[in-house]
This record gives C-alpha cells, structure tokens and sequence, in this order.
C-alpha cells in the first residue's frame, strides 16, 4: 500500500532500529547490500528511507549472545542459547564494530548520512535532507563497571543506552518476550546498574527504558534526573506483553515530561500477541490513542524497532511509513500533532534533555 503521489510527505525520526546489525550479519554473504542502495532485505536503506520520509532515529548497537568473529555472527531470536550473557569483552569488541560500520557509511554517504550528537544537530540534517544517526547501546554489556567503555563511547558520540536488553547483565535484568505477562519479571537494577544511571546522567547519555524489569524501571525513574524514556514500547492495557508499559509506569513517564515510541513489532501490537504479518494499521492507532491519553501530545512519538521486528505487512519498510502518516490523519489527528508524533517530540525531548 503506497500513499498517494500528492501526500505531503511528513520526516520521522524513529527511536529505534536495529539497521546496523542487519548489516554486520550480511556482511560477507549474499544478503549482503550497500546501505546507500535500494535492496529488499530488512527495513531500511537509503533510496526507502527517501522514498517513506525517514529522515534517521535512534540507531541501535545490539550485541548477539552468540559473538564468535567476524563473518560467523549468529542470531536467530527463537533459540533461547541467544539470550546468553554476553562477556564484556566480547561486547566491547561487537560494538565497536557496529560503530566503526555507522563511521564508514556516514564517509562513503558523502553527506547523505550524518552521525548526530545533539538535537540542534538533528534539526539541521532534517532541514538539508541528510539521513540523521543517533548512537544508541542496547544493553549495555559492552560497558566496564568502571564505566572507561562509557566515556570513550560518548566521546564518539554515544547519546542513548538501554542498561538491558531481554536478558541479564552485570547493571540488571531484561523482561522476557513473553505475553501474556507483567512487566514485573525479575529483580532490580544491581549497584553497577543504579551507578551506570548516574553516570548517564553526568554525561548526558538518555536512558531507554524499553527492556528494563518493571522494578528496573522504578530504580531509574527514582534515581535519573532526566525524563523517562522508552524509545520502542507500547502499551500493556491493548497488548499484554512484558515488553510493553503498564498504565501506572506511562503515568510516571508523563510526570516526567518523558516519551514512548510506538514499536511496530507485531506481537506487541495486537492483543493475543500473535505474530500476523496481517495485524493492521488500526491496532497501532489504536496504541497512540492510548499512549496520547496517559502521555498527553508531548509524550508519544515513533520507535519502530525496524529490522529487529515484525513488521505488519501494511507498512512493510521504511517506505511505508506514510501509511501509518495516512491512518492517523483519517483517525483525526491534526498536523501539528502528527508531526509531533513523527519528528518534533524526540527533538524536544533531547533538547529538554541538555542535548
């Protein structure tokens, strides 16, 4: 489903893709594209991105359980043996690889992608037309208890981390993808964990919430001086999901003048948690409206989770997004407030964040 030729075409900046993996694992093999060139693996390149008025997001570095060199990385979401620890060494290493790859692509773009390190920095790529990439950690195993990987990471233009991602490290635990289910599946944040808030917060790193324990999240709320963040989750009262919020945890991270963003997972998305390609542009518009409820305009934005996820067949890729764009003006949403949704509130959140 395409929009129409004289839509207006609205930019979004999306809390969360996990592109750059999808990238390291094709390396070497016959999935393997340019970023710069149309294919039709995963969610994201360049002409889609274009085509769907994806003007960048939250780019996520993710570390497999299964890390062994390069060429021979393995994930398959479906095999528990992938929701291992991860080493911290190990994790550094991935890592540095995946942002060595995001360096590369914003070289050989020639200025059609850009690393950013601020929201001023972001409104600047979306006024030119250049592909903004915001460094984002998802669990945080690459980072030592004495946070040196922290810092190095930052100086490189780290903005965003998710102490956890869906298993257990040295700073917490991670929710399993379970459903139907509490968010309250396991302990709090470690004493590493409540120590990697504070330094975040020193440093001017956001913390994502999206993985965390329900007590993992009331830690970082007690303890961050920023607004909660949840860069790619949904809500609990339509899709009883671990991975998505509870009404009390959106109420606090309205409180907070914080922000979720809509993931496009399927199985977070409808209610019984099937994983239907079918599941339909309503059941999202249906998430906003109730997020708007509990976060107001100001809270609700877009995380899609695009190549991490299961996408419903109506959006597709970063070329469908209009379709989405679409659904929410014919439920009566008005401009102001679509582009909020779209671009303008991640904006003001970092810039409410001092970034």
């Amino acid at each position: 489903m395409a929009p129409e030729p004289s839509a207006r075409l609205v930019p979004v900046f999306d809390g969360h893709n996990d592109t750059l993996l999808r990238l390291e694992l094709a390396e070497g093999t016959a999935r393997e594209r340019s970023f710069l060139e149309e294919g039709e693996a995963g969610h994201i390149d360049l002409p889609r991105a274009r085509r769907g008025g994806f003007a960048g997001g939250f780019f996520a570095m993710f570390v497999p359980s299964r890390v062994i060199k390069a060429g021979e990385v393995s994930f398959d979401p479906n095999d528990p043996a992938n929701f291992a620890e991860v080493s911290q060494r190990a994790a550094l290493d991935f890592t540095m690889r995946l942002f060595t790859r995001a360096l590369r692509l914003e070289r050989a773009s020639e200025g059609a992608v850009t690393i950013v390190r601020s929201a001023t920095e972001i409104r600047s790529a979306i006024d030119a037309g250049r592909l903004a990439m915001l460094m984002h950690v998802e669990g945080a195993e690459a980072i030592d208890t004495d946070f040196s990987a922290l810092e190095t990471l930052h100086a490189a233009g780290l903005r965003s981390l998710g102490p956890v991602w869906s298993r257990s490290n040295a700073f917490g635990h991670g929710v399993p993808m379970a459903h139907p289910s509490s968010p309250d599946t396991g302990p709090s944040l470690t004493d590493a964990g409540k120590a990697l808030v504070r330094a975040c917060d020193a440093l001017g790193v956001l913390i994502d919430l999206s993985h965390l324990t329900e007590k993992g999240f009331w830690d970082v709320a007690a303890l961050t001086s920023r607004p909660l963040v949840a860069t790619h989750s949904n809500a609990h009262a339509i899709c009883p999901s671990a991975r998505n919020l509870t009404d009390r945890q959106l109420d606090a991270i309205a409180e907070s003048s914080g922000i979720v963003g809509l993931n496009f997972h399927v199985g977070f998305l409808h209610p019984d948690g099937g994983h239907r390609r079918n599941t339909t542009v309503d059941v999202m518009v249906r998430h906003v409206d109730h997020l708007l409820s509990r976060l107001g305009e100001n809270g609700v934005a877009i995380g899609s989770d695009f190549d991490g996820c299961l996408v419903p067949d109506a959006i597709r890729d970063a070329a469908g997004l209009p379709v989405l764009i679409e659904a929410l003006r014919a439920a009566g949403y008005g401009e102001t407030l679509i582009e909020k949704i779209a671009w303008r509130n991640w904006v003001s959140l970092l810039e409410r964040s001092g970034l």
